[in-house]
């Protein structure tokens, strides 16, 4: 049976906020995953989450809810008013039909910080009721281990709350540094929580259109360890033979690359068409059928001719690590240019862009050079490069699509 999956925080988009952004990620990775996604807050519109997540609105979630904040001022104070109680009965009566009907409630700092001391002792009731199924506990920030936020809170009850432990809770920490805190807050041991980094949105930050989004998806580029891409078409003059070599020489070394020829074969000349039979009998013949991709024939539909136009190769530079042009000739070489513009690092034959232009600043190698050969050179670029390593780990493992299949899937067990 699929999971349905309820986020809880004091506000959601289009509030901004580092919470709210980690919100509508996370959203966003449970309805693409076909799970019941609905977010409970004080504030916020179904506008603004993904479409298919359901938003709950619940006036005294908001920490900035008028009760609320006249209760957390008392409370600030290290008073508990009258009025402490009805509200926490309120949010008890209003939450638990909700929550009921989730397999798991993923509460965002309601547990460790101190905005909402009626909403805490609200989930800690429903707990103890039964009511709360699978309950996580998405720390960010704790009061009590931060300078200014302890000031405000007391020994005590409600305040206790914030540092009780509870063996019905998963807790989460968004960091080794805030696991720490958790640890020593909640007299927690380590395996107790776990560490989920917030990611990044790969598409948003790479200007991706949902056309390139699901062409890089086709391509296989999250995945590999280095991406080459040559904007160029399917001709001799390119030289991708050699590209093949290069390949190979990669993968003999244990890497897992890709290298992408975005343009297509001159379907007015028999011998652009040959060329490219040619290569995909040679890729076949070498084992490098997925490190080798032609956008020609990576279309949403297959066996269907597909191109593209300068606006996709460009999305397509912009999410490579290397412009890889090994040309026996050019008249110019304008990708040169280009990979320049976006900062993408050159490696070329000596083309007029690069010897006349790029001057030191490309990479500029001599087919002379074994593909054995260039591939070490580029292997001890790439860990010489800080700006690549950081670049590949990120793609590897911090977006949110990585992060969703490594780390917050196997929170909800078992997804039948």
């Amino acid at each position: 049976m699929t999971k349905k999956i309820a986020l809880l925080h004091y506000s959601g988009p289009p509030v901004i906020g580092g919470v709210e952004a980690v919100l509508q990620a996370h959203a966003r990775q449970f309805v693409q995953a076909g799970m019941p996604t609905a977010l409970i807050a004080g504030c916020g519109d179904e506008s603004a989450l993904p479409a298919g997540c359901e938003f709950i609105h619940i006036p005294e979630v908001d920490s900035r809810h008028p009760g609320i904040v006249q209760v957390s001022a008392s409370l600030e104070g290290g008073t508990v008013p009258p009025e402490f109680a009805e509200l926490t009965r309120r949010l008890t009566d209003e939450l638990r039909p909700l929550v009921s009907r989730f397999d798991h409630l993923i509460v965002h700092n309601v547990f460790t910080k101190h905005f909402n001391l009626p909403l805490t002792a609200a989930l800690f009731t429903l707990l103890d009721e039964g009511a709360a199924h699978g309950v996580i506990a998405w720390c960010h920030d704790l009061s009590w281990s931060s300078p200014t936020s302890r000031k405000k809170i007391h020994e005590g009850n409600p305040w206790n709350l914030l540092r009780s432990p509870r063996a019905d809770i998963t807790y989460v920490a968004v960091s080794n540094q805030r696991k720490k805190e958790m640890m020593d807050t909640f007299s927690l041991p380590a395996d107790r929580v776990r560490v989920i980094y917030n990611g990044i949105d790969s598409d948003l930050l790479l200007g991706l259109s949902p056309e390139g989004s699901a062409l890089i998806t086709r391509l296989g580029l999250k995945d590999a360890d280095i991406v080459l891409l040559m904007p160029v078409r399917v001709t001799r003059a390119k030289n991708i033979e050699y590209a093949l070599d290069l390949l190979a020489a990669f993968k003999k070394d244990g890497y897992h690359p890709r290298l992408i020829v975005t343009g297509p074969p001159d379907p007015h000349d028999p011998e652009s068409l040959a060329y490219l039979q040619e290569l995909t009998a040679l890729r076949r013949k070498m084992n490098l059928e997925q490190e080798l991709r032609f956008v020609y024939e990576s279309g949403p539909v297959p066996g269907e001719p597909y191109m593209i136009g300068q606006h996709m190769v460009a999305e397509l530079l912009r999410s490579s690590d290397l412009m890889f042009m090994p040309s026996h000739h050019e008249g110019f070489g304008l990708p040169v240019l280009e990979a320049g513009l976006v900062g993408v690092p050159v490696v070329t034959t000596a083309v007029p862009a690069a010897r006349e232009i790029a001057f030191e600043d490309a990479f500029v190698f001599s087919l002379n050079t074994s593909p054995d050969m260039l591939v070490e050179q580029l292997l001890n670029w790439m860990e010489e490069n800080p700006q690549f390593r950081l670049r590949n780990r990120v793609r590897q493992e911090y977006t949110w699509e990585a992060i969703y299949q490594k780390d917050i899937k196997p929170l909800f067990g078992s997804m039948e």
